[in-house]
C-alpha cells in the first residue's frame, strides 16, 4: 500500500483534538492534506510536526471545502477524517491490508463509534455509524449543501470491519457553539432548496425526542442520551425558526 492513500481534513482550531487524529493515520498516509480556513491556535504547528501539505481557503460550505481539499489529493486512494476524529490501530491495519491487494471496489464505509460529553454512546441512533470515508480519489466528489455534505463514488462500495472514533462535543459550551453555526448552516441550505417555513416543523420536536430517547433506546445511554435527544429535539426547532428568519429578513428588505 505505499505511498497510495492520501488522508484529507478540513480544519479551524482542531489544535485541541489534532495530535490524536493525524498520528493514527502517519503509518499508513502517503500524504496528508490540510485545508485550514483560518485557525488561530496550534491547529497548523500541529499539522506541520506530521509533514502535512496546508492550504488556506476561506469556508463557504462543507460540500465546497470537502471538494476543494478531495481535488487536492494527488494518491489513488483518499481518506477523510475530521479533526476530532481517530482510527483505531485495527482500522488502521485493515485499511493497509485492504489496500495492498486489487479488488473491484471504488469505496468503502468505515464504522464510526461516536463519544458524547465523555461517554462512549451505544445506543441513540450513533452508535456504529457506517460513513464513506475511504475513496479512490478520482471517483468521488461531496454533494450537499452549506452543511451535511455527503460523500459519493461511482461503482461499488464494501465496509470495513474495524472502527474510527469520534470524539464529538467535549463539552456543553462546545456543543452549542458548533450547534449555533450548524443550525445556520442547515437554515441557509434549505432557503437555498426553497423550503417554506411552517409551524408544524416546530410542534415536531417532542417526536424528535421521543424517537431518540426512546425508540432509538437513548435512554439506555444515561444521562448523555437524555441530552443529546433533548439537544436533536431542540436543533430541529432552531434550524427552522432561523429559515423563519431568513425569509423574514428578505421580505423586509424588500
Amino acid at each position: 500500500m505505499e505511498n497510495n492513500l492520501s488522508v484529507f481534513l478540513i480544519t479551524k482550531q482542531e489544535g485541541a483534538n489534532l495530535d490524536k487524529c493525524l498520528s493514527s493515520v502517519q503509518e499508513i498516509a502517503g500524504e496528508i492534506i490540510i485545508v485550514d480556513s483560518g485557525s488561530t491556535d496550534n491547529t497548523l504547528e500541529i499539522a506541520k510536526k506530521y509533514g502535512a501539505k496546508i492550504f488556506h481557503k476561506d469556508f463557504v460550505s462543507f460540500t465546497e471545502q470537502k471538494n476543494f481539499s478531495l481535488e487536492k489529493c494527488s494518491l489513488p486512494w483518499a481518506l477523510n477524517l475530521d479533526g476530532d476524529e481517530y482510527l483505531t490501530p485495527a482500522l488502521a491495519s485493515e485499511i493497509k491490508n485492504t489496500l495492498s491487494k486489487k479488488a473491484d471496489i471504488n469505496g468503502y464505509y468505515l464504522i464510526r463509534n461516536n463519544v458524547f460529553l465523555g461517554r462512549k454512546m451505544k445506543h441513540s441512533g450513533i452508535a456504529n455509524e457506517a460513513r464513506l470515508r475511504l475513496v479512490k480519489t478520482k471517483k468521488a466528489k461531496y454533494v450537499g449543501g452549506f452543511v451535511h455534505e455527503e460523500l459519493i463514488v461511482e461503482g461499488k462500495t464494501s465496509t470495513l470491519k474495524n472502527t474510527f472514533m469520534h470524539n464529538t462535543y467535549i463539552s456543553i459550551e462546545q456543543y452549542f457553539e458548533k450547534f449555533n453555526r450548524y443550525s445556520t448552516l442547515a437554515a441557509l441550505t434549505l432557503k437555498q432548496k426553497h423550503k417554506k417555513f411552517s409551524i408544524f416543523h416546530l410542534l415536531r420536536a417532542p417526536f424528535e425526542f421521543i424517537k431518540i430517547y426512546f425508540l432509538r433506546l437513548g435512554f439506555l445511554d444515561g444521562l448523555q442520551g437524555f441530552l443529546w435527544a433533548l439537544f436533536n429535539a431542540w436543533y430541529k426547532v432552531v434550524k427552522y425558526t432561523k429559515l423563519w428568519d431568513l425569509s423574514r429578513e428578505n421580505k423586509n428588505a424588500k
